[in-house]
């Protein structure tokens, strides 16, 4: 492969715009003709010719099928350069717009982006903005912020957000997209249940088996389920929130990268789907936020690893074998039980049977 092969080839995109009259001035002087010769031709007002020449009046369709007879030229190159001319004047005022929003950007992690391929590099700041809006699906900086941080938006609710709101927006976004990939049946709360009872047996299993089978039976209950890899400045294990009435979205990342909070992490965001209101947005940051919900979905998690009935058991389990052998008894991996054991204090967070959690590691592209 030469050198050459490997560079990134960008479009040029002018930062002017030539109005389709100067076209139209050089095609009547080699027929001879004057702009007054034209409006005669035409039946048009001198004044019109002239504007059109200008830049100052466009070429409709009409008159691109009477500078067709005129001429000779087709009405379609008319029109072709009237809309082009147009398209760039739309561009070039955009731009003038857009450079006041370059303050905004620097807020957002768009190396990181254009590292996963999210966006595209561009040769300047200002054609970095445009694709950095366009990854986002909005026209500008002010609309960005009535999407992500207006009162009205659920975002706002977790402090991490607040204090880095580009680097948490652009996490979320990139599960927004994946998600929207997921083809996924309306969502049923019922079934799904009964698919969250059949991936808590899958804890047992390393990602590359319990990976898809996750994403497909959840999808089949109505919910998409993303891996995203977190982003610096956004401590965040995992987002509940509703695509659309009927599929909702599990995105989780690989923040604390051990089995027991990754579970934890997947079945707290499931009590948030099956018992919090639709229109929330529900973000996993050590942000309690809405207290209530946060602990209801955090014994939500708890109870369906393990089930309260076991309660009384857990305080007993001091060795690897006991541990072992109740992992066993109740059909989850033994890392999920002495995660659960470190968490109530029966175990200390550096014992000895940490090597009973397995961590789970982003695979390299």
């Amino acid at each position: 492969m030469s050198k050459g092969s490997t560079k990134r080839r960008y479009g040029f995109e002018p930062d002017y715009a030539v109005a389709p009259g100067e076209t139209l001035q050089e095609t009547i002087e080699s027929l001879g003709m004057t702009q007054r010769d034209l409006a005669l031709r035409t039946g048009m007002a001198p004044k019109t010719i002239n504007e059109i020449i200008k830049g100052k009046a466009p070429i409709t369709p009409d008159t691109a099928v009477l500078l067709e007879r005129v001429t000779g030229v087709p009405a379609r190159m008319w029109n072709n350069l009237e809309t082009n001319y147009r398209e760039q004047l739309a561009k070039i005022a955009d731009r003038e717009r857009l450079e006041a929003d370059l303050d905004w950007l620097k807020t957002i992690p768009t190396k990181e982006l254009i590292r996963r391929g999210a966006i595209e590099d561009q040769p300047d700041k200002v054609s970095l903005l445009h694709a950095t809006l366009q990854f986002f699906g909005v026209g500008s900086s002010e609309r960005w912020n009535e999407v992500w941080m207006q009162p009205a938006g659920a975002f706002r609710k977790s402090k991490k957000f607040r204090a880095e709101p580009g680097a948490v927006a652009a996490w979320l976004r990139l599960g927004e997209l994946e998600a929207q990939k997921v083809k996924a049946k309306p969502f049923d709360k019922v079934k799904f249940r009964a698919v969250l009872v059949e991936i808590r047996k899958l804890t047992n299993e390393p990602p590359e088996v319990f990976e898809p089978k996750m994403v497909e039976q959840c999808a089949s209950a109505g919910v998409a389920v993303v891996f995203v890899p977190e982003i610096k400045k956004c401590p965040t294990s995992g987002v509940a929130r509703w695509l659309t009435s009927t599929k909702a979205l599990i995105q989780l990342s690989l923040q604390y990268k051990t089995e027991d909070q990754f579970w934890f992490s997947f079945f707290h965001e499931s009590g948030h789907i099956v018992n919090d209101p639709k229109k929330g947005v529900y973000i996993d940051d050590g942000d309690a936020g809405d207290h209530s919900r946060e602990e209801r979905a955090n014994r939500f998690a708890a109870g369906f690893l393990i089930p309260p009935a076991y309660s009384s058991t857990l305080p007993t389990l001091t060795t690897r074998t006991q541990i072992v052998r109740f992992a066993n008894s109740i059909g989850i991996s033994p890392g999920i039980v002495v995660g659960r054991l470190q968490k109530e204090g029966v175990l200390p967070w550096r014992s000895f049977l940490n090597d009973l959690k397995s961590r789970f590691m982003w695979r390299q592209a």
